[in-house]
């Protein structure tokens, strides 16, 4: 198999899960347009089964797998979305699921594997614990390891959300996504070069986990060491799939601080009336905080997801 996918991998993507993954709504806000000076076009992914993006590319690693890898399973770790988006997709193929899960991990998130029927296996969270445990689960079962964002089909699946953006909104001047693994923003620039040439791909990252900024504008990979920031779905280090299409692809990556990460939240939750999770909003808080030119732009924004505890919000 090719190591990166192309535009060609989405399309075929997008015919796998198109039976099972919704063609989430494109939503606008006057009184949001209006607070930037821009037409903004929100693909709302928090609308997405299991409350995120990741269903896509999990869904289209699980339903690519031949006969013999889906009789032995599938297995992830991850600290939520993932886990939740892979046990969905077992689930529909009637396979099992094991997932490895740092026991710190949201309540709410933890439910939702387990309410998909997977098998939780939790571990200490470090990234190492997790490597290990999952390599362990591997071993003893035999399952495909469907690697949150740094897996071929992962990527190609989560490429339809821009393909699907662009279909809904048409011409758009930049495309905003939030990078944390990269798998998101990797599939969106693909998607996005081969439709939209001329479509700038900016990215975005909160201030306190700032690896793929650095990776960005180093050229090296840097990784994601002791992160601090509340989008808790953007704290992994960038994938090595990831990190060369986004070299490749991405025209910019900028930071926002914690501030106007909550600010954008609660913007989108007041003025559209939607639940949103922090790292969605974080490509809103860069056009807030002034990271990019925005004025009198069509501008896509992909929503990634609204799974957070409500017991917790930050306003």
């Amino acid at each position: 198999m090719k190591f990166l996918p192309e535009y060609s991998d989405i399309e075929l993507a997008h015919q796998t899960i198109h039976k099972y993954a919704h063609r989430t709504p494109v939503l606008t806000s006057l009184s949001i347009n209006k607070i930037v000076g821009a037409d903004l076009f929100f693909k709302c992914e928090n609308f997405q089964k299991v409350g995120a993006f990741k269903f896509r590319g999990a869904c289209n690693a699980v339903f690519s797998l031949s006969q013999e890898e889906m009789e032995m399973g599938v297995a992830t770790h991850s600290s939520g979305n993932h886990a939740a988006a892979l046990a969905l997709a077992a689930k529909m193929r009637g396979i099992p699921a094991y997932i490895v899960m740092p026991e710190t991990s949201p309540e709410i998130k933890k439910k939702a594997v387990a309410g998909y029927g997977a098998q939780i296996t939790f571990c200490k969270p470090t990234l190492q614990a997790r490597e290990s445990t999952l390599a362990k689960v591997v071993k003893e079962t035999g399952a495909t390891e469907i690697h949150p964002y740094n897996n071929f089909h992962v990527i190609a699946g989560q490429g339809t959300a821009a393909k699907e953006l662009i279909e809904d909104a048409g011409e758009l001047d930049i495309i905003f996504a939030p990078v944390g693994g990269g798998g998101l923003l990797s599939g969106t620039a693909i998607s996005t070069k081969k439709l939209l040439p001329k479509c700038k791909v900016i990215a975005a990252e909160p201030a306190g986990a700032d690896d793929a900024f650095r990776s960005f504008h180093s050229k090296k990979w840097v990784p994601s060491e002791n992160p601090k920031t509340i989008a808790d779905g953007l704290l992994t280090s960038l994938g090595e799939r990831n990190f060369k299409i986004i070299l490749e692809k991405v025209d910019d990556i900028v930071t926002v601080s914690e501030e106007k990460i909550v600010e954008a939240m609660r913007l989108i939750w007041e003025r559209m009336k939607i639940i949103i999770e922090p790292s969605s909003a974080v490509p809103l808080a860069a056009i807030l905080q002034g990271k990019v030119d925005v004025k009198n732009k069509k501008v896509g924004v992909i929503l990634s997801g609204g799974n957070l505890d409500l017991e917790k919000l930050p306003f």
